[in-house]
């Protein structure tokens, strides 16, 4: 079975760097008091913030295993041509149908967080997006039709 690899900048893997180190050591000592805390309610059968706490616990190690998964499997991709729009790109463009102006960040699936204007190079706008030029015209499926996109500059 290959193995998955993770597509990021340099700038996204220290990111995730910093969030798991965040997590293995204050989100780890908070859910540990929480624990404490919880335990000295006496009963666990019937100790909801016991229980709550577990389950925080349980997402953290989920993230904590999902980061470290990412991490060990990035591949740092490489940004230098500032002409075409690739991973690591911040990219302004203009929606034709609306002259709404918006601003991408192109990063790798591990990083993307559109309300943050991060997306991915595999979602159907950075698919679109990766590999044009300043002044392409991009269109990209939608639900509700073909969006069109002008590419007003890339950074």
């Amino acid at each position: 079975m290959a193995t998955k690899t993770f597509k990021m900048t340099a700038q996204g893997k220290a990111e995730l760097e910093k969030e798991l180190d965040t997590l293995k050591t204050e989100g780890r000592i908070d859910i540990a008091e929480k624990l404490k805390v919880a335990r000295s309610y006496g009963d666990l059968s019937e100790n909801s913030e016991y229980d709550e706490a577990k389950s925080e616990q349980a997402k953290i190690e989920a993230r904590i295993s999902e980061l470290e998964y990412q991490l060990e499997h990035a591949v740092i991709i490489d940004t230098a041509d500032k002409d075409v729009v690739s991973m690591g790109s911040r990219v302004k463009v203009v929606r034709l149908s609306d002259n709404a102006e918006y601003t991408f960040d192109i990063v790798g699936f591990a990083q993307s967080n559109p309300s943050e204007g991060k997306i991915s190079d595999e979602s159907p706008v950075g698919l679109a997006l990766v590999g044009a030029k300043k002044g392409d015209v991009v269109s990209v499926e939608a639900p509700i039709g073909v969006l069109e996109y002008k590419i007003e500059s890339i950074d």
